[in-house]
């Protein structure tokens, strides 16, 4: 079994092994002064809320998560919630990059096998057998 550590290594170095991703303890919408819908994620409501409000966002919906998650457990649990119109098709935009990016990630471990010389002859013999 081979074990391709180059690209592992490279993949670790790029920022693509997910494994010490930050935890957020707020999520949700606010639309943009160009009137663009985005998904927000925050470990302060209060702070986040201020941040929006200054920045010229309208329609800030907020709310707690019931533990810390990342983004991608963050944005699933918004789905599950039921967000809709363009709140929720900023949300399901989001979770489909999350969702690629998560793939990226993942790590193959493939097998290689020897290769053989097999000739018709032994391929007869094998198949009477």
């Amino acid at each position: 079994m081979v074990l391709n550590i180059f690209k592992l290594r490279q993949a670790t170095l790029k920022g693509n092994i997910m494994t010490n991703e930050k935890t957020f303890t707020v999520v949700g919408t606010a639309k943009n002064a160009d009137g663009t819908v985005k998904a927000r994620f925050a470990n302060d409501l209060v702070s986040r809320i201020k941040i929006l409000n200054k920045a010229g966002c309208t329609d800030i919906t907020l709310q707690e998560l019931p533990n810390a998650m990342t983004k991608l457990e963050a944005l699933q649990f918004l789905t599950a919630q039921g967000v809709d119109g363009d709140a929720g098709y900023a949300v399901a935009s989001k979770l489909s990059e999350k969702t690629k990016v998560a793939k990226r990630g993942e790590v193959k471990i493939s097998a290689k096998s020897a290769t053989k010389k097999v000739t018709a002859e032994q391929l007869l013999q094998v198949a009477q057998s």
